[in-house]
């Protein structure tokens, strides 16, 4: 399994451009019992890495501080196919600028925002956790 994504693979290129233009992604991360908990983020595909701004109390911030070992996926097509998962280390980075300093999430993001009544700013003060996912396995399919 690839631990990239490859722009000149059919499969890479196709899941770049999702990571891109979709909204709304999976992410999985453990309790301290174990049991898997699944939340749909927000989220910004950025130098490789899979970055997501968690709310104060969201209780994957202590889950990816404790067991960093997590799983994020896109939405498959209603048949199950169109794959993209990935596997990978997640790390609460608090050196990470805020959600309303990066231009690139808020672009994404704008319409949602708007659609909420949110500013930016609401946003990052709400969101204020930068958890970066770096992956270490990709299934595309």
């Amino acid at each position: 399994m690839p631990t990239t994504l490859d722009p000149a693979s059919p499969a890479g290129a196709r899941a770049l451009g999702r990571l891109d233009s979709e909204l709304i992604g999976w992410l999985t991360t453990s309790n301290p019992d174990g049991q898997p908990q699944s939340s749909p983020i927000w989220f910004l595909w950025v130098d490789g890495e899979v970055l997501i701004y968690s709310g104060k109390r969201a209780p994957r911030n202590d889950n990816v501080a404790e067991r960093p070992l997590v799983a994020f996926n896109l939405n498959t097509d209603a048949a199950g196919g169109d794959v993209a998962t990935l596997e990978g280390v997640a790390r609460v980075d608090l050196t990470y600028p805020s959600a309303d300093q990066v231009a690139a999430y808020i672009a994404k993001y704008q319409g949602l925002l708007d659609e909420y009544g949110w500013t930016p700013e609401y946003f990052a003060a709400e969101y204020p956790l930068p958890i970066l996912v770096r992956p270490t396995r990709w299934r595309l399919g």
